[in-house]
């Protein structure tokens, strides 16, 4: 088995530390940071990802397996950025404000960030605005928001609203999601994209980048 193989089997099952040391000797037996990234930790978090759409894993399988997938990253980073390799695309993700529910936002984090999207993470009760003000600055593809109170869902409305008053709305993919929200909803309020679970959003992420 090679080793890309090897950290790819190692980061399906949560094995962090010795993900460190495979990636360490991958780099030492001369493997490039983008091959060791792509074939190794992106293809093991990938896989992680459709199992989880399946429900074949659960949070706390996708969860470990992010964490192996960080420990490894961390060491290629410098790498990366000394050899040009840019990410696939830059998500500005967070909570609407005036909610505070942040799991399924960091799912989404952990699962775009295994397709290789740059992820600025807002947190959460995060104003209109700032999603627009910080996708502006950033040069980011795409706005995901997430909503998981049937009170708050209207604040989703006002990001698109501030993007459009920010003359910014044909230059972002606003995507959406949440527990109360619907594909109806996202027509409604005039967002682009609606995804029901965490894989779909990253699946539908990436492919925005990939057009963009």
């Amino acid at each position: 088995m090679s080793i890309l193989n090897e950290i790819s089997e190692n980061l399906q099952m949560g094995k962090a530390k010795v993900v460190k040391e495979l990636v360490n000797q991958a780099i030492a037996e001369g493997y490039s940071a983008e091959a060791i990234l792509k074939d190794g930790l992106l293809l093991g978090m990938g896989i992680i990802g459709e199992k989880f759409k399946k429900d074949e894993v659960y949070v706390p399988d996708v969860l470990i397996a992010a964490r192996a997938m960080n420990a490894g990253t961390e060491i290629l980073k410098p790498l990366l950025a000394s050899s040009g390799v840019k990410a696939a695309g830059k998500v500005v993700l967070g909570t609407v404000a005036g909610d505070l529910h942040d799991i399924g936002k960091n799912l989404v984090r952990m699962m775009m960030e295994g397709k290789g999207l740059e992820v600025i993470d807002l947190g959460v009760d995060v104003p209109a605005q700032k999603f627009i003000d910080v996708a502006v600055q950033e040069n980011a593809q795409i706005i995901a928001c997430s909503a998981l109170l049937t009170t708050t869902m209207g604040e989703i409305e006002n990001v698109v609203k501030a993007a459009v008053d920010s003359g910014v709305r044909d230059k972002v993919t606003i995507m959406i999601g949440g527990a109360p929200v619907t594909q109806s909803f996202c027509e409604k309020v005039g967002a682009d994209i609606y995804t029901p679970d965490a894989a779909s959003a990253a699946d539908a992420a990436a492919k925005v980048c990939a057009s963009k």
